[in-house]
């Protein structure tokens, strides 16, 4: 079972998970997401707890997200996943958010 940050401060651990769990390259289940900065069909830049994780892919769509829970589960054909380091997540923001203006 995983944990999450307890925003509610009952004194329960307060280390938040981070789990990716793939399922026949087609099924991305992630837990421990802070926020989803960006995505389209083909990627998916996601800040987690564990820093910023891009993910490529073709026919990429959000099955589910859990806010809360810090969940998102992704459904497309996987090509690979990132972990970005500081310096790449601010060029992959501004990248993103040219995009998207």
């Amino acid at each position: 079972m995983n944990q999450y940050y307890d925003v509610n401060n009952t004194g329960k651990d307060q280390t938040p998970n981070h789990d990716v769990i793939m399922k026949g390259r087609r099924l991305l289940d992630i837990t421990g997401v802070k926020q989803v900065e960006s995505f389209d069909n083909e990627e998916f830049l996601l800040e987690t707890v564990m820093g910023f994780l891009s993910i490529r892919g073709q026919n990429l769509q959000m099955k589910n997200l859990d806010v809360d829970k810090g969940i998102v589960s992704i459904k497309g054909k996987v090509f690979d996943i990132l972990y970005l380091d500081e310096n790449q997540s601010e060029k992959a923001k501004g990248f993103f958010s040219k995009l998207f203006r």
